[in-house]
């Protein structure tokens, strides 16, 4: 199984489905240049984590992160986070679920605990599949909390350069 099968099968069993693009549609993100996939793998070489971000100019997006579930609990999400983290101090967003369920509010804390900061603007992901739903959720940034232009241009970017969908 190659790099992508495996991140598309952590993906596909840890994301809802309306959170993650098709096999193909997922794969055609690896020609984009801002677009790439960090691993970590076990002892015997099979990836057990991954992060898939987005790196532009002005703040890098996470857009999807995930552990195998057999390795959940273990600090591998943490090392890994806190690693790309690390790598730049360079502004960092991701969306999350709101804040009404008790798993969601998890991930939250989660991401508090590495420096994350909630951030309180409306934001809806664009469906990622055709026929899709939008999905509200919130953005939360690192190293500190948006300011409302910062979050608006966030916003204009993942729209244009993420889901496609340019001038909102």
């Amino acid at each position: 199984m190659n790099v992508f099968e495996r991140v598309y099968e952590i993906m596909s069993a840890s994301f809802p489905e309306i959170e993650y693009r098709t096999q193909f549609g997922q794969k055609e993100l690896l020609r984009h240049p801002e677009y790439r996939l960090i691993t970590e793998s076990d002892e015997k070489g099979q990836i057990i984590a991954f992060l898939a971000v987005w790196e532009f100019p002005i703040f890098r997006f996470i857009e999807h992160f995930a552990v195998d579930a057999s390795m959940r609990g273990g600090g591998i999400g943490n090392r890994l986070m806190s690693h790309y983290l690390g790598e730049s101090d360079q502004l960092t967003v991701l969306e999350v679920e709101l804040p009404e369920e008790l798993i969601s509010c998890r991930r939250i804390r989660f991401y508090e605990r590495l420096g994350f900061h909630l951030n309180e603007y409306p934001y809806v992901q664009p469906p990622l599949r055709v026929g899709g739903q939008d999905l509200p959720l919130k953005i939360m940034s690192y190293p500190k909390p948006l300011t409302e232009q910062e979050f608006l241009a966030c916003k204009s970017l993942l729209y244009d350069k993420v889901y496609r969908i340019p001038n909102i």
